[in-house]
């Protein structure tokens, strides 16, 4: 039946579903899954990595996180080539906003920003949704930190914890239950790499398979984004026993 409504975006069925838009829904829930923790101190994201092939670098790359401006990064679950139009156009918009105002963009004006582009691609002929979906993290002077959800329909909301893409559901009620409203960021890292370890599809978890992302303020104020290190990732899954079970089978 859903043939009938689903060959154009604008076609509506006669439930009122999208259904050009729920595929594209259903295409990031089979991509890597990413995580956001808002803590009292910071943001962080974490997400998982798919090694394709061997002879990929893939420790000299990022391949879910994103630095969109000094004062705001996203980490990315879906299509990565709709994912980096999509990042390009933010940081247009970021850097445009920086030199109308000699002031960075509030976190919120940015991603409704963005979501207006994906949102109109859902509502014009000739056009299809960017299957990707986003967790933008950032900080400014009138919210402090905060974490945005965002999905292909243009729908985007604030959330103390989220998670896209492959088992989102199961990470999303691991979060649902154990996170905490005075979190420091340590112990967003911890709860981020716990869900992604019950979550993920691998036995195994190590600085290959992962990525993790800080974002925090300097004593001085000063806005920080900091991508951490393969061997920093695999001393924080040893230290909060993630990897311990593989090594001691070892």
């Amino acid at each position: 039946m859903s043939r009938r409504y689903d060959s154009r975006t604008t076609i509506f069925s006669p439930e009122g579903r999208l259904y050009q838009v729920e595929y594209a829904m259903e295409a990031i829930s089979n991509a890597g899954a990413a995580i956001g923790v808002l803590a009292k101190d910071g943001v962080v994201l974490a997400a998982e990595k798919r090694v394709t092939s061997k002879l990929l670098a893939t420790l000299k790359s990022t391949e879910k996180m994103y630095k969109i401006d000094d004062h705001v990064a996203c980490a990315v679950a879906g299509i990565m080539a709709d994912a980096n139009i999509l990042i390009n156009t933010a940081r247009l918009s970021a850097q445009r906003y920086t030199l109308a105002y000699q002031e960075p963009m509030p976190v919120e004006q940015l991603v409704q920003s963005l979501c207006d582009t994906k949102q109109g691609y859902t509502q014009f002929g000739g056009l299809r949704p960017f299957g990707v979906s986003f967790l933008f993290a950032g900080y400014d002077k009138n919210f402090g930190f905060q974490l945005y959800m965002s999905d292909p329909s243009g729908n985007y909301g604030g959330w103390k914890a989220g998670a896209i893409g492959a088992n989102n559901q199961a990470a999303q009620s691991m979060l649902k239950q154990d996170y905490k409203d005075d979190m420091s960021r340590e112990q967003a890292v911890q709860l981020a790499l716990k869900v992604l370890s019950k979550t993920m599809d691998s036995t195994s978890l190590s600085a290959e398979k992962l990525e993790l992302a800080e974002i925090s303020l300097s004593p001085e104020g000063v806005f920080q984004y900091q991508v951490c290190s393969p061997e920093n990732l695999n001393k924080l899954l040893l230290k909060y026993g993630i990897t311990q079970a593989a090594e001691e089978s070892n």
